[in-house]
């Protein structure tokens, strides 16, 4: 796969001009670009001039820190890393004359989807910043009234995030989205299993693993910075998925599950469609059947849990601070019901409310969505589909930008609750 990829990569570079563009709202810079087998290069220094980028280096490894995103890169190794997460380039980093280049990839790939501020235009072959300065200032002016950075003194660190006569560091939070996308169960959680009557068995741990990565994949498409509470199979307590939520000060918390009939049910094998919960007490049965199954989980995690599941009321109080997201958690809730509405062949069976454990420590928008009856033999192969896994996760992906758009254009206009991050 990842082939295909970097020829079509290079093939698009070949008519890649002899300059990068970096455009701001008020003038354009141009860079001149190194070629090389692998394609065109960028001078590290040249960016550090021009972006509050800081650039260190450790033998042959270099780290670059621009508006909060962190790249480690190696000479000779064709691979960025950011956080976990490697993504393969065409070319290796690489000196020329004790100067370090960079491939064009970086700048036209990796940064719109990692560093904060900023779009690749590939029409037009520039990268677009996005900055806080006002109507009087430019990329231009910027560099005019810069100071001069003496690199004699620390010859390991070019580029600087601290010269704020270049363009301004802006807090991630104000300009990046971040959604934490958490795969319910995992480890020896199994969740639900089915279907009812027979049939390929499924374990919801599986299902929703898949699904939260896909997920992931179009958040970040989408511009949006992804936090996942788990990416194999392994065990997180329910308590410390919100935490991770919180340390990475996430705009939204969206937590996926696959749900399954009672077997008290009139005809439990034919229950089918998908709902979205946001947290507070449980108002129906079916609701409290949910929490009670879905917060079973807490039982394996050891007791190092002190909220007891079998209190709803103590639950529940135990979220006070979760208050302030109640209107935003139920308004996401509904926008991803609408979304889902439009592609899944399940009916919806709409948005409810319950002490979701996972929920309570998300001190954020936050909510579980239902994808569907794994206990239902149809609902079962629909969510082990690869292709409708993929169509679930566009459609709460769209949901999820849709809320933010809104959510961010209450702010701007002064009717927004809740706080910003």
């Amino acid at each position: 796969m990842i082939a295909p990829l970097l020829l079509a990569f290079q093939l698009a570079v070949a008519q890649t001009p002899k300059t990068l563009a970096i455009r701001d709202q008020k003038s354009t810079t141009r860079l001149s670009l190194v070629a090389s087998a692998n394609g065109p290069m960028v001078r590290a220094e040249a960016l550090a001039d021009v972006l509050p980028i800081e650039i260190r280096k450790s033998g042959s490894s270099y780290s670059l820190d621009i508006w909060g995103a962190h790249l480690e890169l190696e000479l000779g190794v064709s691979v960025v890393r950011t956080g976990d997460k490697a993504i393969q380039l065409v070319a290796a980093p690489q000196l020329q004359s004790g100067k370090l280049l960079l491939p064009l990839q970086l700048i036209s790939d990796v940064f719109p989807s990692i560093v904060p501020n900023t779009r690749w235009d590939a029409e037009n072959a520039q990268l677009v910043v996005f900055t806080t300065l006002g109507p009087a200032h430019s990329l231009a002016t910027v560099r005019q009234a810069a100071e001069p950075v003496s690199r004699s003194q620390r010859p390991d660190v070019f580029g600087t995030r601290a010269n704020e006569s270049r363009l301004p560091p802006v807090p991630v939070k104000h300009h990046r989205r971040t959604v934490i996308v958490d795969a319910g169960h995992g480890g020896i959680d199994n969740g639900m299993s089915g279907p009812l009557g027979g049939g390929p068995r499924i374990y919801e741990k599986n299902i929703t693993l898949a699904v939260a990565n896909r997920l992931g994949d179009q958040l970040s498409a989408r511009g949006v910075d992804v936090v996942y509470t788990r990416t194999a199979d392994t065990l997180i307590a329910l308590d410390d998925r919100g935490k991770i939520a919180n340390r990475a000060a996430g705009n939204l918390f969206i937590s996926i599950h696959v749900n399954a009939a009672s077997p008290t049910w009139k005809d439990p094998r034919g229950a089918r469609g998908f709902e979205t919960y946001f947290l507070s007490e449980a108002k129906t049965e079916d609701a409290r059947r949910v929490e009670r199954m879905e917060n079973e989980s807490v039982r394996l995690e050891g007791d190092a849990n002190n909220v007891s599941v079998e209190d709803p009321l103590s639950f529940i109080l135990s979220a006070m601070t979760q208050n302030e997201h109640l209107r935003e958690s139920s308004e996401l809730a509904e926008i991803i019901q609408r979304r889902l509405g439009r592609m899944h062949p399940g009916p919806s069976r709409g948005v409810k409310q319950a002490g979701f454990r996972v929920l309570v420590t998300a001190y954020m928008p936050a909510v579980l969505v239902e994808i569907g009856f794994g206990t239902n033999p149809a609902e079962a192969a629909y969510l082990s589909s690869v292709e409708k896994q993929d169509a679930i996760a566009a459609a709460i992906a769209d949901a999820a930008m849709q809320y933010l758009e809104r959510y961010e254009s209450r702010i701007r206009s002064g009717a927004g609750t809740g706080p910003s991050r």
